[in-house]
């Protein structure tokens, strides 16, 4: 990983990505301080009935913010807002970690909005009010800014075989912990990770078919950075 990223082209940042990076940070911010905020203080009501899901709306107020940072969309987005508020504040920060981090932010973010919008929407009435909002920006906001601040700014030239491989590490250390905490208090965060409902042979084929969709998008983007920089080195 060193000597493929210490002979990466530097990163330039254009005229228009402090700006871009700027609107990504306060957006996925904006979701996640209100759906902090509305968990905390219990007026994000509880639609679920399943006593193996997360959301026992009887709990107090401490056990809300515990389910909070379980979910991995809390998790996609405050990534994103703390990546892009960094790169906000040094359009040219660089970095081997900060490499992967900045393709997980991509990653994770789209795997948030694919999975809520195909698979988890429809489960029940959703949430209304300032909970609509905060949803939206969460599931679909954020992630759509995020990957179109990234088509356009980027930055480029940062992906390889090696940052592809490392950006597993922070989704699969959330699964493990997700699966910890759920066989402890005999409750998880989605119903596709529901050990108690489902078994762990159903949840290990479901966790392989989204591991297998996020490498597709890893490969996916690091063809589009490919093609950026080709183009780029032919002008």
């Amino acid at each position: 990983m060193t000597s493929q990223l210490a002979t990466a082209p530097p990163h330039t940042p254009s005229r228009w990505a402090r700006p871009l990076f700027g609107i990504n940070a306060l957006v996925a911010w904006s979701g996640v301080l209100l759906q902090f905020v509305l968990t905390s203080l219990g007026t994000y009501p509880s639609e679920n009935t399943v006593s193996s899901i997360l959301g026992n709306p009887d709990q107090g107020a401490l056990g809300r913010i515990f389910d909070y940072f379980t979910y991995f969309t809390i998790l996609s987005n405050i990534l994103v807002a703390v990546m892009m508020t960094l790169l906000f504040i040094n359009p040219s920060r660089d970095g081997r970690i900060f490499r992967v981090l900045r393709l997980d932010t991509i990653l994770m973010i789209t795997v948030t909005g694919v999975v809520y919008n195909l698979i988890l929407a429809g489960d029940g009435p959703g949430p209304v009010a300032w909970g609509a909002v905060a949803n939206s920006l969460e599931h679909q906001i954020t992630p759509v800014l995020t990957v179109v601040v990234w088509l356009v700014v980027g930055p480029r030239g940062w992906i390889n075989g090696k940052v592809v491989a490392y950006s597993f590490v922070l989704p699969v250390a959330w699964l493990i912990y997700a699966l910890i905490r759920g066989a402890i208090i005999d409750a998880y965060p989605y119903p596709f990770l529901d050990v108690i409902a489902n078994g762990y042979g159903t949840v290990f084929i479901n966790v392989i078919g989204i591991i297998i969709f996020a490498l597709i998008l890893n490969l996916i983007f690091w063809g589009i950075d490919w093609l950026y920089e080709r183009g780029r080195s032919r002008r």
